[in-house]
């Protein structure tokens, strides 16, 4: 081999591999052969970097999203790294080591951090084209106007219901019965709002799964009104342990609802 001409060595491989993924790392393979006049497997080479990234993206973005979240940023491309350093090493490892010992040039570290500079780039507009078209395919549009009307239409059922506690240490007790009375058929017509929300169609997860907690939410808040009404009617202090039992699992609920829209 001449001289003159010049390779990637296996530490800027490395390096590019790590930053732009297989596919950098084919191309500089690629590169590599080119020089040992070996265009063909260069193209291979080439050709099998691209489908690993392709596969490896692919994998990630099957992966369910709670599992994806668990792994570290640094780990997939770790893994990569290492399989395709034990690649080069075999296929052409010996070609590196005895270009070095003869003196040959190799290009600099910098040049292959560039490449794998650009292959990310290339990579991050894939991933953020494939994660758009994947939203938009994956969440087809729903009845948003019927959704917001039934929402407002639950809070202000909520806001009726709990007008009650801006009295409730001055009014008269048989007052109070009546107004969380009012209440508990003002909650049990929100149960039936968040059931006609779930039957819109093409409703996104989240909004089912916030959903499912409003349904609790209203509940509780009928067992909240039942255990106070009867409180107030007996005239007695012997349900306040309940109260407040009941009271906390509502907090917890909403504290729940307000990590939802997060």
């Amino acid at each position: 081999m001449e001289e003159t001409k010049r390779l990637f060595s296996q530490r800027a491989i490395t390096i590019a591999t790590f930053l732009g993924g297989p596919a950098a790392a084919g191309y500089l393979v690629k590169k590599n052969y080119e020089a040992f006049d070996q265009s063909e497997k260069g193209k291979i080479a080439f050709i099998i970097g691209i489908i690993s990234t392709l596969l490896i993206f692919a994998g990630i973005f099957s992966m369910p999203e709670y599992i994806i979240d668990k792994i570290p940023n640094v780990l997939i491309p770790a893994i990569y790294t290492g399989i395709i350093y034990s690649i080069v090493e075999k296929i052409q490892g010996q070609w590196l080591r005895e270009h070095k010992e003869s003196g040959g040039k190799f290009y600099s570290v910098w040049k292959a951090t560039g490449i794998g500079a650009i292959f990310m780039t290339i990579l991050l507009a894939m991933i953020a084209g494939t994660a758009f078209l994947a939203g938009d395919l994956s969440r087809p549009d729903f009845d948003s106007t019927t959704y917001d009307n039934e929402v407002a239409k639950f809070v202000e059922n909520e806001n009726k219901s709990l007008a009650v506690y801006n009295v409730i240490n001055s009014a008269e007790p048989q007052f109070l019965i009546k107004e969380f009375s009012k209440g508990i058929v003002l909650w049990k017509e929100n149960i039936e709002i968040v059931n006609r929300l779930n039957a819109i169609e093409n409703l996104p997860t989240e909004l089912l799964e916030q959903n499912k907690k409003l349904l609790s939410y209203c509940d509780l808040r009928i067992q909240h009104n039942e255990i106070i009404v009867k409180a107030i009617s007996e005239d007695t202090d012997k349900y306040v342990s309940e109260i407040d039992r009941i009271g906390m699992k509502i907090n917890k609920v909403l504290e729940e609802l307000e990590e939802l829209k997060k």
